[in-house]
């Protein structure tokens, strides 16, 4: 069993913006923007405004899939 308990925890579901921010390597103030353009969902918690972990992911997907289209898909249509 390991003897740091912050490795025994479940990888957390919800995120604050400065910890958003340093998973996907970007400035705070860039994950203010991309929540006020709707780029990166988040949620709000009473007063707190927290980004899910999963958005993470689906934000970073959603840039893959612009940045490098699939060649077999039309164009336009």
């Amino acid at each position: 069993m390991s003897q740091n308990p912050e490795h025994d925890e479940a990888p957390r579901l919800m995120l604050t913006v400065p910890e958003a921010a340093r998973r996907l390597s970007i400035g705070r103030s860039y994950v203010y923007q991309l929540m006020l353009l709707g780029e990166l969902e988040t949620v709000l918690l009473g007063r707190l405004r927290r980004v899910p972990a999963d958005c993470l992911v689906e934000y970073v997907e959603r840039l893959r899939r612009e940045q490098n289209p699939d060649p077999d898909e039309p164009v336009g249509e």
